[in-house]
């Protein structure tokens, strides 16, 4: 294996390292995001998400 080869696959591996970096802060940004509503925030959403459902079938 030449060392322009080792050059490639520790590119390769870096990108790799940040992509899954990436994806995890996104995952934890999500979550968060879900985890500050109250149950009363979700409900009231549910509820609104269902009457808009109803409302684009019914037209």
């Amino acid at each position: 294996m030449s060392f322009g080869s080792a050059r490639v696959w520790k590119i390769v591996g870096l990108a790799g390292l940040a992509g899954v970096t990436a994806t995890g802060v996104i995952v934890a940004r999500n979550h968060r995001q879900r985890t500050q509503r109250t149950p009363e925030e979700i409900h009231n959403r549910l509820r609104e998400r269902v009457a808009a459902a109803y409302e684009d079938r019914s037209a």
